[in-house]
């Protein structure tokens, strides 16, 4: 069952007990990465032969999403301890390398480089990127690989794209620190909104579809290997020992399209979804985001979540087109 989902910034979700966020050996990272129908295909080998030598040269899960009709990109996904994950992110590196020796991502240089699209949860981007970017500089300087972090959040989740890109020992080693830092951060990655390729494209014909993914159970750093795309669910009454509580962050100048004229949006948020839902006064550190609090039902939560995504998303393509009328009625000199 999915856990409590989450947020445009950052987002934790209150922990069931007390947890260490320190790693140690017994923490499990699940690292997933966007790869094309192609790329999978020679992930799974023949019979479902590559991934079943990849899990027993690792000791790794390893998964690929269901090949939907129309959909270009599948997602996989690793799970194990940080090296193994690295290791087997490196050894799948290099087989799409030796299977593809055309593909454009492969210079022609006597080293092969190439690249991997993980998946990351927006609120773990600062972990990976630090302060004024000095942990992705050392982390770039220390592997030898380029990291690229796209600044768009995917449809319908909450995760953003880091590139990684060079030769596949260099990749691996940058995926062994950067699942590190995930672990040693995992708190801010509770409630994540998993990316799914088939909802994004579904989102694209239908502009309200209701299709996501909600995961990050104890200390994985990203979700399941094969999200299931539920319906956001209706309105429940739970006894108060199934209440959930779910910290997100909204950035200052989106609080005011969420709040809506006299309150009237977060009202109708908190009807429908049948959470509770208290706004931060103030923000809560140097980033200048507000606090939302969300408690309710898991369920709740999430119908809760959602909505507030929706109003986000349709308050940004708003202020997306008002930007290009405006550059389009600029006087031409």
């Amino acid at each position: 069952m999915p856990s409590d989902s989450p947020n445009h910034a950052r987002g934790s979700a209150s922990p069931q007990g007390s947890r260490s966020p320190s790693p140690s050996g017994r923490d499990v990272l699940t690292l997933r990465a966007i790869v094309s129908t192609k790329d999978a295909g020679v992930i799974i080998g023949k019979g479902g032969k590559n991934v079943a030598d990849l899990r027993e040269q690792t000791g790794v899960k390893a998964g690929v999403s269901k090949n939907l009709p129309g959909i270009h990109e599948r997602v996989l996904s690793i799970t194990g301890s940080v090296e193994s994950v690295a290791k087997a992110y490196a050894l799948i590196i290099a087989q799409l390398v030796d299977a593809n020796p055309s593909s454009p991502t492969v210079s022609t240089t006597s080293t092969a480089h190439t690249s991997m699209r993980l998946l990351i949860s927006h609120n773990l981007m600062g972990t990976i990127i630090g302060r004024n970017g000095l942990k992705i500089k050392a982390i770039q300087d220390g592997s030898g690989a380029r990291m690229v972090a796209s600044k768009e959040i995917l449809p319908q989740s909450t995760e953003r794209v880091v590139d990684v890109q060079g030769s596949p020992e260099a990749i691996g080693r940058a995926i062994e620190e950067i699942g590190r830092c995930l672990l040693e951060d995992w708190e801010r990655g509770l409630g994540t909104v998993l990316y799914n390729p088939g909802v994004a494209d579904e989102r694209s014909s239908n502009r309200r579809s209701h299709g996501y993914s909600s995961s990050y159970n104890g200390r994985r750093a990203n979700g399941d290997s094969n999200p299931r795309p539920p319906s956001p669910p209706s309105p429940t009454v739970g006894n108060t020992a199934n209440l959930r509580t779910q910290n997100i962050s909204i950035p200052s100048d989106m609080v005011g399209c969420i709040i809506g004229r006299g309150g009237t949006k977060i009202t109708e948020i908190r009807r429908l979804s049948g959470s509770k839902i208290s706004i931060a006064k103030a923000p809560h550190d140097e980033t200048g985001e507000r606090m939302f609090t969300i408690v309710g039902t898991p369920e709740a939560n999430e119908k809760a979540l959602f909505l507030l995504y929706n109003q986000l998303e349709s308050e940004k393509e708003r202020r997306v087109g008002k930007e290009h009328q405006s550059q389009e009625e600029e006087p031409q000199d």
